[in-house]
């Protein structure tokens, strides 16, 4: 491109009624002119002054342009010479590879272990309304105490709060969680034990890379939480599902013949399919542990929100050994943006787990912290919990009953006494993930049990569906419209014409 058109080249392109500024506009097309060979390299631009008359533009515009591109390296400028386009073209060494790389058109992808993370990924496109589970209800969280609560600290706020964490989380958090965790859940802990994190993800990830390698097994609960799978593969475990029964975990025989390096448990409240361990299966779990140093993760999910009767005693209360550590989340009791979580890890760990999560996280947050730590030392989040615990056991009875007045005892409840959802069992010939895509397009959300499930032949079928996050009056209609989508879906299966032995000889 002559120089000469410069000016005509750039007017035919810049937009004066846009809101981008002209600054941007001319700095952009003057790159990709570079960058395509339209001005060549070695190619004189014309002066600041002369391009700006030409565009009719203020001088300064351009004098910023000429300075950026020569900042960038797209020109060089020689006082008394002028300014020039660079040579970017890439050597010949580089060059001769990207001419190979185009002939042979191979495209970049992911890797093997990314590609089998992205297949089995199980997050939701919509992650709010009826119905969700797992999600609270965050339209009746206390903002207005939270805000004033962070309004008080961010007053007085010392450069400490404005930094990052110092290993394992800030202090009074951690003292509050360990005085709370005690009572409420007969956790034995004290405040080093604490590391504050993210939430149940980052907890997981951080004991895998602390307490693990590279093709260790690790139990996981057959059905278990997708999102924790994710993690425990990514890290390059063996998984080996262990089914569950009325009792929680129940491995056989020749899964004990060969101890895992780490098992995942949720003993208070078995997710997906909700039953609480027995006492009997949590002792024989920790005395396994025990003998064979295995480390356990329990993940308390939803302990809180228990229908009925007084939130269970964790497993972590009753080891004696030290292999258990013990994660939590607080999003499900006030709302998952805040992203705080923690994790209980035995005396002998602590040095480590403070360190890996400084090293590898680089946590902050501590004014959240702190506004946390206000919110529990002045009670609000026991009353939280309390008044959510009775909203929720509200939703719950209702979203129940009106399954009964739709599908009477044809389609039982699994796992309703405690958490944020329970499971809606299907007959076995049901195509529960079909039956979660077509009412996603109808509008309402709900998981297909079977996306719990390692091994998808012996998924049992059915869906889940939280009632936390809708309010009361729309839980009927909500249902109303899934329902039909149930409906349909069975009637279509059950109306087929059932095959007769002589039509199954000749189709052989």
């Amino acid at each position: 491109m002559d120089t000469i058109i410069l000016a005509d080249w750039l007017s035919a392109r810049l937009d004066r009624s846009a809101t981008e500024p002209m600054y941007r506009q001319v700095l952009e097309l003057m790159q990709q002119a570079i960058l395509t060979g339209q001005l060549a390299p070695g190619t004189k631009l014309p002066s600041s002054r002369t391009l700006a008359t030409d565009l009719g533009i203020a001088r300064n515009t351009v004098l910023h342009v000429y300075d950026q591109l020569t900042a960038e390296g797209y020109v060089t400028s020689t006082t008394g010479s002028g300014t020039y386009v660079a040579d970017t073209a890439p050597r010949d060494g580089v060059a001769g590879k990207k001419a190979r790389a185009e002939e042979t058109k191979a495209p970049c992808t992911i890797s093997r272990r990314g590609e089998r993370l992205i297949a089995q990924a199980g997050v939701s496109p919509k992650q709010w309304g009826a119905f969700m589970p797992g999600v609270p209800d965050v339209a009746e969280f206390p903002a207005r105490t939270w805000s004033r609560l962070q309004a008080r600290l961010w007053k007085r706020a010392s450069p400490e709060l404005l930094t990052y964490a110092p290993g394992g989380g800030y202090r009074p958090l951690r003292r509050a969680l360990s005085d709370y965790l005690r009572v409420a859940r007969s956790v034995k802990c004290h405040p080093d034990q604490i590391i504050i994190t993210t939430g149940i993800h980052q907890s997981i990830d951080l004991a895998m890379r602390l307490l693990t390698d590279f093709g260790d097994r690790a139990w996981v609960e057959e059905p278990c939480y997708w999102g924790v799978r994710s993690v425990l593969q990514s890290s390059g475990l063996t998984l080996v599902p262990i089914p569950v029964d009325d009792e929680g975990l129940n491995p056989a025989a020749r899964d004990m013949a060969e101890p895992p390096r780490i098992a995942l448990v949720t003993p208070s409240h078995q997710y997906p399919l909700g039953m609480v361990m027995s006492l009997a299966r949590r002792r024989a779990l920790l005395e396994f542990a025990r003998q064979h140093k295995v480390w356990i993760i329990e993940d308390d999910y939803d302990s809180e929100f228990r229908y009925g009767s007084r939130p269970l005693s964790s497993l972590q209360g009753l080891d004696d050994a030290g292999q258990v550590i013990y994660v939590g989340s607080l999003g499900k009791m006030l709302y998952p943006g805040l992203r705080m979580g923690y994790m209980v890890v035995p005396d002998n760990l602590v040095d480590s787990f403070r360190t890996g999560v400084a090293e590898l996280y680089r946590e902050g947050q501590l004014m959240q912290q702190a506004v946390l730590t206000e919110f529990i030392l002045d009670g609000h989040l026991t009353s939280h919990v309390r008044r959510m615990r009775g909203l929720y056991g509200e939703r719950r009875e209702l979203l129940i009953n009106a399954i009964r007045a739709r599908f009477g005892d044809s389609l039982p409840v699994r796992g309703d006494e405690a958490g944020l959802h329970f499971v809606l069992d299907l007959p076995d010939f049901a195509d529960d993930r079909t039956i979660a895509a077509t009412a996603l397009s109808a509008g309402v959300v709900t998981r297909p049990l079977d996306n719990y499930y390692l091994n998808r032949l012996a998924a049992r079928k059915g869906l889940m569906l939280g009632y936390a996050c809708v309010p009361n009056d729309q839980i009927a209609p909500q249902f109303a419209r899934l329902a039909g989508v149930v409906e349909q879906a069975l009637s279509s299966v059950t109306s087929k014409p059932a095959v007769t032995p002589i039509e199954s000889a000749m189709t052989k």
